[in-house]
């Protein structure tokens, strides 16, 4: 996300910061919640006589719709002024045309709270839109610092300056209620700006900061989703999920959104399955439930037990069951699994002589020969050179004596030539 109207890339003179094409896709693809404007290259003649609407975003995906009574040739991309509660913001074109009028009417946005637009952006609105944007990580830093200081339990995650530079907003989460008119004054005297102070949740606050999910995608929150439903971990159960909360939490910690995407499928497959707690009663014994799996329509069942299986039985057979159980009758067996006799499969020939890709996965044995161990010789005088007998300095003392086979040992003697001739 590098475009203007993101955290990243903000007000560089519409301009995205990372941007190879300089914000002329076609897709609008780096735009937060952005809506394809699939009617742009068609004509509408009554766009002179009507009085249109615009849509302008702001920071983070924060989209408002506004009136156009001068009459403006905007297009997706223009810096406009627009009016604001007091004073005025700035804001960027994101969507013009028909389509204006179907988002509203589907936000449920109503007449009285459309404002209008001013102007195209002059210099000097965008320059101090510009000098606005770089006090947002500083302040957001201070205002926490002062929030530590007087010990209340939020925290501040996000701080959006209006375009005139006349208003702060502060985004915060907090678990309960806070008291914070002690800060709000602290706030005016520290940044001088109208403070306003708003909470939001923790989805809101994943939201606005972004990321990835454990999916490998952009998180939902953060592209497309607009409204945050409810979840519970009732649609894990209905899913057969584990309730492992460290994979079902998201990056805001709460239950991951996507685990409503499928809920009502599952429901509807669930309907033609017979209820969980019915027990069936066969001449082998009574069966309880264990699991059931929706894509093959099958529920297990298991037989209480020392040595007992689990049984995978056909939904139609566990119905057929249960009437024979209202009708006092017992089958002889719950049901037998037909064997499949399949031909065997040729092996996989590697004519090409291309290795599979996980050879170096299983990691093979090198069998290493074993070396014969080496058995010194014993060095006796005889097998010594004649250089190094004489090198040998002689020793003092009486010599060890060397043990005989008769039991009687007899000094050994060495003969030094050079010794004697001195």
């Amino acid at each position: 996300m590098g475009c203007t109207g993101c955290t990243t890339g903000r007000g560089n003179n519409n301009t995205p910061a990372g941007c190879g094409s300089n914000g002329s896709c076609g897709t609008g693809g780096c735009n937060q919640m952005n809506v394809f404007d699939w009617l742009s290259n068609m004509e509408n003649p009554q766009e002179k006589l009507e009085n249109l609407k615009v849509e302008v975003r702001f920071k983070n995906g924060r989209k408002g719709y506004f009136n156009n009574p001068e009459n403006l040739t905007l297009k997706t991309g223009d810096v406009v002024a627009v009016e604001a509660a007091s004073g005025h913001d700035i804001g960027t074109v994101s969507l013009t045309g028909e389509l204006v009028k179907m988002q509203v009417a589907k936000k449920k946005v109503k007449e009285e709270e459309i404002l209008k637009v001013f102007r195209l952006a002059t210099e000097s609105d965008i320059q101090k839109w510009q000098e606005g944007i770089k006090l947002e990580k500083p302040t957001m830093t201070k205002a926490r610092k002062l929030a530590i200081e007087l010990g209340l339990a939020m925290k501040i995650c996000d701080i959006e300056y209006q375009g005139d530079k006349t208003k702060a907003t502060f985004y915060y989460t907090a678990e309960g209620r806070v008291d914070f008119r002690e800060l709000i004054r602290k706030y005016a005297e520290a940044f001088r700006v109208r403070i306003e102070m708003r909470q939001i949740g923790a989805r809101q606050e994943a939201a606005k900061l972004g990321g990835v999910g454990s999916c490998g995608r952009e998180l939902c929150c953060s592209s497309w989703l607009t409204d945050f439903r409810t979840v519970n971990t009732g649609a894990a159960r209905y899913q057969q999920l584990s309730l492992n909360p460290q994979k079902l939490a998201g990056q805001c910690g709460k239950l991951k959104c996507c685990l409503n995407y499928e809920l009502d499928s599952y429901l509807d497959a669930l309907m033609d399955f017979p209820s969980t707690t019915i027990k069936l009663t066969t001449e082998e014994g009574t069966y309880h439930h264990f699991k059931s799996d929706i894509f093959s329509r099958t529920m297990w069942y298991i037989l209480r037990g020392e040595h007992s299986e689990i049984i995978g039985v056909p939904v139609d057979r566990v119905k057929e069951v249960i009437e024979l159980n209202k009708n006092k009758e017992k089958p002889a067996f719950l049901f037998k699994a037909k064997v499949d006799v399949k031909d065997a499969e040729p092996a996989y020939l590697n004519v090409v002589g291309q290795d599979d890709l996980t050879r170096f996965d299983n990691k093979k044995s090198k069998k290493k020969k074993r070396k014969k161990p080496f058995k010194k010789k014993p060095k006796t005088e005889q097998n010594q050179p004649r250089a190094q007998q004489q090198s040998q300095p002689r020793k003092q003392g009486n010599p060890q004596p060397k043990k005989q086979s008769g039991g009687q040992s007899k000094p050994k003697v060495q003969s030094n030539v050079q010794n004697e001739k001195k």
